[in-house]
């Protein structure tokens, strides 16, 4: 088995977020019409999911997908979990708001009717709605021989919240700490350059890792952790500024919060053994894995110190204290020399 030497990056493997990124503002600023009448959008950028007002309460609603961990499941011929990463990617981007998912609805796109791997989907789809205690309330089954070489699988959900409990980060401030929620592995982001790194050292996904006492398929397939019923149970006990999805773009996602405030991150989360591996065989600079994995940060809190310490023991196992809010702007790691910047 070869090494590469030269670092990989998530470019190299065909994802560009610099060009993903303008590709979606310039989607974005089209976006200009707003609807007349009572129930209406609540103009809040730069959320997780978007916001209606629906009077003394805020919808909420938000979509997602699984992405090329799909094709980790078809080689492994392996379906029953990808339908809890649907989920996950969705309800977890539902409680950055404080909002509670409350339906859902999934979309699968495939070449042909495959009943044996549809009903494997169901049961993955049936189990993250039961963890994430949200109704799958329907959904679309498309057949597109014309379109699809391979299977997709989405989601939309919603989500409501009381209009005084909105958690819009618009109180972080400095002072505030960051309160980490561990991953349970890859969970659904990255999986393209896991897979390219995997591929150009031919690595076969039912081998096995020593640092993780499985095949490396079967890691990347963990599904995706969720997080619904302890971190809505937080934002009802504790005073809570601001949450974060660690989903797409890693630490870059902290850029969410309010401007003028910065997130340091002083004692990074234990990094997962799969990361490691990963990062070895590609010999991927840890500022690019850290903007593309979470890195063993699924989800995060910035509270008020006093109330930093009840949060971690509600969640139990795996939280810690890993930042603070600082002046300035951006996000950092000064431990690894890191400094992500807003676009």
């Amino acid at each position: 088995m070869s090494c590469i030497r030269k670092p990989m990056t998530y470019a190299q493997a065909g994802v560009n977020i610099d060009a993903k990124s303008h590709a979606i503002q310039a989607l974005v600023k089209q976006l200009t019409y707003r609807r007349s009448g009572k129930v209406r959008m609540i103009d809040l950028p730069g959320q997780f999911t978007g916001l209606i007002d629906f009077g003394d309460v805020a919808l909420t609603l938000c979509t997602d997908g699984v992405g090329t961990k799909l094709l980790i499941a078809k080689a492994l011929n392996k379906w029953d979990t990808v339908g809890i990463d649907c989920v996950a990617m969705n309800v977890n981007d539902t409680i950055c708001v404080g909002a509670e998912p409350i339906a859902f609805v999934d979309y699968l796109a495939v070449d042909e009717p495959r009943p044996a791997m549809m009903e494997q989907i169901g049961i993955g789809l049936d189990k993250g709605c039961e963890l994430a205690d949200c109704d799958l309330v329907g959904g679309e089954v498309a057949v597109l021989p014309e379109i699809m070489k391979e299977v997709d699988l989405s989601g939309s959900c919603l989500g409501m919240v009381p209009k005084d409990r909105i958690i819009d980060g618009s109180k972080v401030a400095v002072g505030d700490v960051v309160v980490g929620l561990p991953s349970s592995g890859v969970h659904s982001n990255g999986l393209t350059l896991a897979r390219k790194v995997l591929e150009r050292n031919e690595v076969d996904l039912e081998e096995k890792f020593p640092k993780l006492g499985r095949s490396i398929g079967l890691e990347l397939l963990t599904p995706t952790e969720i997080y619904v019923r302890k971190v809505l149970r937080i934002a009802r006990e504790c005073r809570v500024h601001g949450m974060i999805d660690v989903t797409g773009g890693g630490l870059r996602n902290f850029l969410r919060l309010r401007q003028g405030v910065g997130i340091t991150i002083d004692d990074p989360m234990p990094v997962p053994p799969v990361f490691k591996v990963l990062g070895d065989l590609g010999s991927v600079e840890p500022s690019e894995m850290y903007q593309t994995f979470n890195m063993g940060l699924g989800f995060a809190l910035v509270c008020p110190p006093e109330e930093a310490r009840k949060a971690v023991s509600i969640y139990g196992e795996g939280a810690r204290i890993v930042g603070r809010a600082v002046e300035g702007g951006g996000v950092t790691v000064p431990s690894l020399g890191l400094r992500y910047e807003r676009y």
